[in-house]
């Protein structure tokens, strides 16, 4: 039987080595050399048992498992309603915002109520860990720990144990003795990937990867790591802040883009079950430069306070500071400002900020942001009870958002009774709710002149 070797391929020409090159020999292209496993081919007859065969839509059955159950309902809301069997989930974050905590926790509650759960840590003694789920007080006889690193070995402690839940912490200390290269190389983080994909598919058991994340914030590793996974992750959070966001950015058993919040406590994370009356419970009444908006993480609506101040630049070009929204919209909202509202800002440095750490990248947000930076030009607050959701085109009119009815329902409940929003030609499928007024405008001159006369 023929052995597998290293080789090494350019992956800008295709050009085959074997031993590590630096440079290619073929291009001249630097650090484009990767290591990879050279199998012998496998033979047909092999593969009569394997065949794959066409199937009619119709003939093929449904997934007979149901989803593990999961106490921490914000973990399960992100996940799609629980953690699906033979699930390969990703979670990245920034150092020290609370991955191995929350995994720890998950993973001892699954382990009460589904069965045996085994932790591998790459960088923490089972000892570290120990002292951690004491702190968190967790005790339970289900959960295994092991302090690993070597692949061969990780998957023969699966074998014994025969866990329904794996965490391996991290993806990037994992390494494989059938590779040469270092743990965190990309050949060692595919294959190694590639064998927990296998793992997870085969015995049905889901398992969660921790990874490294760099300095832009993106996960550590070559980019098919995500394409592999069914589920990425991302832990989210200010460090000064006690708030972490948990943000689903791929998901095949549910949908995308949904939000789970929870706030690091001593006891470790506790879910944050009404996050918008958390977000606004300090906020100031009546204050210059503040309005509420009603943003969509998901399918999850939230009230976050917008806080913007303009004060007089002593510099000779004014500075746009932006915090929890994105840079350029804010140039773009100040720009429509001056131009078509008549807001002077060419000498007032404008700071706006988002409060408790929460990022807002959709453009719904574009009012509430116009309207506070006005209010703190003008020195007049924005009325109290007010809630303000809208996208402002560069001519100055507002432009209608999804989901409505939702937004406004969510204001409804934390004590809000007016919503100022755009007066869309396109009627809405669902009714607006009764306990709360709309205020429909076309543009945003109008609707500076309803709550800022």
């Amino acid at each position: 039987m023929a052995k597998t070797r290293t080789v090494y391929v350019c992956q800008s020409c295709g050009r085959l080595a074997y031993r590590p090159m630096g440079r290619c020999p073929g291009c001249g292209e630097w650090n484009t050399m990767v290591e990879q496993i050279d199998a012998p081919p496998v033979s047909s007859a092999s593969l009569a048992g394997v065949r794959s065969e066409p199937q009619r839509l119709s003939e093929i059955e449904g997934d007979p498992w149901e989803r593990l159950p999961l106490p921490l309902e914000e973990f399960a809301r992100v996940l799609g309603g629980g953690v699906v069997p033979g699930s390969l989930i990703l979670i990245g974050g920034e150092p020290g915002i609370g991955k191995s905590t929350l995994l720890l926790q998950v993973t001892a509650l699954m382990a009460d109520h589904t069965g045996p759960a085994l932790y591998v840590s790459g960088e923490e003694s089972a000892r570290q860990i120990k002292m951690r789920a004491e702190r968190l007080g967790i005790y339970t006889d289900n959960l295994y720990l092991v302090t690993e690193t070597n692949l061969d070995v990780i998957l023969g402690h699966v074998e014994s144990i025969r866990p329904r839940v794996l965490v391996v912490d991290s993806i990037q200390t994992t390494y494989s003795e059938a590779l040469n290269s270092a743990p965190g190389n990309v050949s060692q983080v595919r294959h190694c990937a590639t064998a927990f994909q296998r793992l997870a598919k085969e015995g049905g058991i889901a398992v969660f990867l921790v990874g490294h994340v760099t300095k832009e914030g993106s996960i550590a590793g070559p980019r098919v790591l995500e394409h592999m996974v069914d589920t990425v992750l991302y832990l989210e959070g200010d460090a000064f802040q006690a708030f972490r966001l948990l943000r689903s950015v791929k998901n095949r058993f549910g949908a995308t883009s949904e939000v789970g919040v929870f706030e690091m406590q001593s006891g470790g994370m506790v879910e944050v079950p009404n996050p918008s009356e958390a977000f606004l419970a300090e906020r100031l009444v009546n204050a210059p430069g503040s309005a509420i908006v009603v943003t969509m993480e998901g399918t999850r609506p939230l009230l976050a306070e917008v806080q913007a101040l303009a004060t007089v630049t002593s510099f000779a070009n004014p500075r746009r500071t932006a915090n929890g929204v994105d840079f350029n919209r804010l140039l773009l909202i100040t720009a429509v400002l001056t131009r078509r509202a008549g807001i002077r800002l060419s000498e007032q440095d404008v700071f706006v900020n988002v409060i408790g750490g929460l990022r807002i990248d959709e453009p719904a947000a574009d009012l509430a942001i116009a309207l506070a930076i006005t209010s703190s030009v003008k020195d007049r607050p924005l009325p109290a009870d007010l809630a303000v959701v809208g996208e402002i085109g560069l001519s100055g009119e507002l432009r209608s958002v999804s989901q409505l009815p939702a937004r406004l329902n969510e204001a409804a409940k934390l004590g809000f009774r007016r919503a100022l929003i755009p007066q869309s030609v396109r009627p809405s499928g669902d009714p607006l709710p009764e306990d709360i007024e709309p205020i429909a405008v076309r543009s945003l001159g109008e609707a500076m002149d309803v709550v800022l006369r």
